[in-house]
């Protein structure tokens, strides 16, 4: 099991010191849009990724006029207290501890707090471009597993240099193909066991979602009783990558020179997609709204259910504005997944304090609110 019971930001974001205890397993976080909601969440978020979920960039963290910022939180980690601190220095260096012990590679603590966010501009992730998916895909495995994410991080290493390689041939019109077969044999063996963990991991991991798409966009047959449900349309997720048709060898040797020609890599699983078709047509071309954002919920989901497989207690779940435009069924549907099947620790946002605490009241579940 894991929980935060505490949290302290000191010039985080909007805050310029507050703490906050967290009592109850679901937690209601009101106020205006601008009161600092979403950047309690995200302080979470640091103590769980060493980074924030919504700018790459530590330093847009700081609050406005000040120089770093520190968060400490009080976890336990299968009923063992921890304390993990996040500090970003005057000089931009950022320290990252778990009980005193400082990390020398942040890497080492992904997963260890496992958590799954679920926030408005995530609907990139269907509507968004092959990049978007991707890093859903590697976040999540990551998470599962240290290895995955080491190698992903040396592939990312070498495909820089790579790429580096070929804007220098054309700058210099002097090719050395000797360096760039070194290149390529290095980035064989991290690509190919990207390849196949990703090919293994998504053979039960769409089906998954696909289960629970139907499940959440289910909705009532008009004229019959509340129990009866129209079928939803079939949400097909496909795995795409050049790998699966050939080695990743050969399209290195078949790509050499369009690449230099490019100057950049144009095959390797850096450009792998998950394909989604509702029926046999592109998804977020013709899909509702509703539909969008109750795939999204279905894919984050699934993530939440392999996460805990793996770890053995469910990861914090961290919902930032998700009612806007949802109706009345499907908000329901979600908040029974989270909040009554799942029993991890779930922070949920929303400007309507009346809206959530009716929702949250008709689950019978215990919960804190907390007013910004």
């Amino acid at each position: 099991m894991f929980r935060i019971r505490q949290i302290s930001l000191f010039q985080f974001k909007n805050y310029t010191n507050r703490s906050f205890d967290f009592r109850e397993r679901i937690v209601g976080i009101c106020g205006n849009n601008g009161m600092g909601k979403t950047n309690l969440l995200d302080a979470i978020h640091y103590l769980c990724f060493t980074r924030s979920y919504f700018t790459r960039q530590d330093g847009n963290s700081v609050k406005q006029g000040c120089s770093g910022f520190r968060l400490e939180g009080a976890c336990r980690l299968n009923e063992q207290p921890e304390k993990a601190v996040c500090v970003l220095r005057e000089n931009g260096r950022k320290e990252f501890s778990v009980n005193e012990e400082a990390y020398v590679k942040f890497s080492r603590h992904i997963g260890r707090y496992p958590c799954v966010v679920i926030a408005p501009d995530d609907a990139e992730l269907i509507t968004g471009d092959s990049r978007v998916r991707r890093t859903f895909l590697d976040e999540l495995l990551s998470q599962l597993d240290p290895v995955y994410l080491q190698e992903l991080i040396r592939y990312t290493r070498v495909l820089q240099q790579r790429n580096s390689l070929l804007k220098n041939f054309a700058e210099t019109n002097r090719r050395d193909d000797a360096l760039l077969d070194v290149l390529d044999e290095q980035l064989l063996a991290p690509g190919e066991m990207i390849f196949n963990k990703r090919r293994e991991f998504l053979l039960e991991f769409l089906p998954a979602v696909n289960l629970l798409y139907q499940e959440i966009a289910r909705q009532p047959e008009a004229g019959a009783s509340a129990k009866t449900f129209l079928p939803q349309e079939p949400v097909n997720l496909v795995y795409d990558s050049e790998l699966l048709q050939a080695s990743f060898r050969e399209l290195l040797k078949a790509n050499r020179q369009r690449d230099c020609l490019s100057q950049r890599s144009s095959s390797g699983i850096h450009r792998d997609d998950l394909e989604i078709l509702l029926g046999n047509q592109p998804f977020k071309s013709i899909a509702s709204q509703g539909q969008r954002k109750s795939l999204l919920f279905a894919l984050k989901l699934a993530e939440m259910e392999r996460l805990k497989e793996e770890k053995g207690f469910a990861p914090l779940l961290l919902l930032d504005d998700v009612f806007e435009k949802l109706d009345e069924e499907r908000i329901g549907n979600l908040l029974r997944k989270v909040c009554i099947e799942n029993e991890g620790q779930v922070f949920i946002t929303d400007t309507h304090q009346e809206r959530l605490n009716v929702h949250l009241k008709a689950l019978a579940v215990e919960f804190q609110l907390i007013q910004l």
